[in-house]
């Protein structure tokens, strides 16, 4: 009985153990599958979750040994720390144009999508104006773009303003300063009437 109990005081009196490299294996692995199922940014709070610990300290060490090991294997992904200490895992810019084309179903049919171009390109405008100009059937584009994280509504005075999230700027990386933006919208505006006119 002596015996168990010193044992119990010298456990207890031990220092902690350090992670093993099977579980900082784990942890690495678990951030990776996070932020591949996710699709968007993660903030650090949402990475402490998955680990299921309190520190973001931690959590960031893990994260920025992952994205080590990814600009190591020098692969067409890559993780990036955005703003606000967010993580994305995503498609090198090089590397989109040459797959896009493999993609099986786009991020948005072309109603919403040009609604979300219209608001993105005049922002912040009232919704008011974004049904004037494209029609009452937008009410439902803009429930979903909201929906999906694309659009944030603010109110004023009586009406709401739209405008894009950090989320739109990430995904489709772009600039989240609202003058940059326009400008690589209009870029891409003009890119894609050129890719019109050459195929039809």
């Amino acid at each position: 009985m002596q015996r168990a109990e010193k044992q119990t005081v010298d456990l207890a009196g031990s220092p902690p153990e350090k992670p093993s490299t099977e579980r900082i294996q784990r942890n690495l692995a678990l951030l990776e599958a996070a932020l591949y199922v996710a699709g968007r940014p993660l903030d650090l709070n949402e990475l402490c979750s998955v680990l299921k610990t309190r520190s973001k300290n931690k959590t960031k060490k893990f994260i920025k040994i992952l994205a080590s090991e990814y600009a190591d294997r020098n692969t067409a992904l890559e993780i990036l720390e955005l703003k606000d200490e967010r993580y994305v895992l995503q498609l090198k810019a090089e590397y989109t144009p040459l797959v896009k084309r493999l993609v099986n179903r786009p991020l948005l049919s072309t109603g919403p999508l040009k609604t979300l171009s219209y608001i993105a390109y005049r922002q912040p405008i009232s919704q008011k104006r974004v049904v004037d100009v494209r029609g009452h059937h937008v009410y439902s584009h803009i429930k979903l773009l909201k929906e999906m994280g694309l659009v944030v509504a603010e109110r004023s005075g009586r009406s709401l303003v739209l405008r894009t999230s950090e989320y739109f700027a990430d995904y489709f990386g772009l600039s989240h300063d609202l003058a940059t933006m326009k400008r690589e919208l209009a870029n891409v505006f003009k890119d894609f009437a050129k890719q019109e006119k050459l195929s039809s």
